[in-house]
């Protein structure tokens, strides 16, 4: 059976995405309020969290920020500033809601962490991907696979607990989380045959009696 895999090279190549929608930080009670009752509203939405990187061996940060995206909107949860609030702990575990995220164990793990919340209504799209003959894991790879464009990294190592989040970092946090909805969102609607993906390589060896 053939496989889907691009190199790191070739993400390189491709041309940058950009977040095509409205970006709106959550540092209050009141804007957690607001977000959420905007975001019960939805059926599906993309998932993502962010955590200030450590430099230091033995230090270690909680988690700093949670994306959760619409196909047109946004919403950055500052969760060092705001928590988890009843709220939006109810919309994680809302098994009426999809939420498509990658990677989740991590995300799972670092929520454990600062509350109870039993996350319910998620999909994974590390277990996704593989169904239509996709083998890298990472959104990065995945996206560029599906449509030949590339996320950036650059503020993936950035201080996710600054006073402000830069403009730069708003768009990075948001595209992770809607690129995962996009992904899903186009996968559920056009498929994905592998054989037609310029990254397919038919790898199987023929038998001995085919030869």
């Amino acid at each position: 059976m053939g496989k889907v895999s691009i190199s790191k090279e070739e993400v390189a190549e491709l041309e940058k995405v950009t977040f095509p929608g409205n970006i709106h930080v959550v540092d209050s009670t009141a804007k957690v309020k607001a977000a959420v009752t905007y975001l019960n509203k939805c059926t599906r939405l993309g998932f993502d969290t962010e955590t200030r990187p450590s430099f230091k061996r033995g230090v270690f940060y909680k988690v700093s920020l949670m994306q959760i995206a619409t196909d047109s909107e946004c919403f950055l949860f500052r969760l060092n500033i705001v928590g988890i609030p009843d709220m939006l702990k109810q919309l994680l575990e809302n098994d009426k809601i999809m939420k498509i995220g990658i990677s989740l164990k991590d995300d799972f793990g670092m929520i454990g962490k600062i509350s109870d919340a039993n996350p319910h209504g998620f999909v994974d799209l590390q277990k996704l991907a593989p169904e239509y003959g996709i083998v890298d894991m990472s959104l990065q790879k995945i996206y560029a696979i599906i449509f030949g464009k590339r996320i950036s990294k650059n503020q993936r190592l950035t201080n996710w607990e600054a006073e402000e989040l830069t403009t730069a970092q708003q768009i990075y946090a948001s595209i992770d989380a809607w690129s995962c909805l996009k992904i899903y969102n186009h996968l559920e609607a056009n498929g994905f045959d592998p054989t037609k993906s310029k990254y397919y390589s038919d790898d199987t060896q023929p038998t001995e009696e085919a030869l």
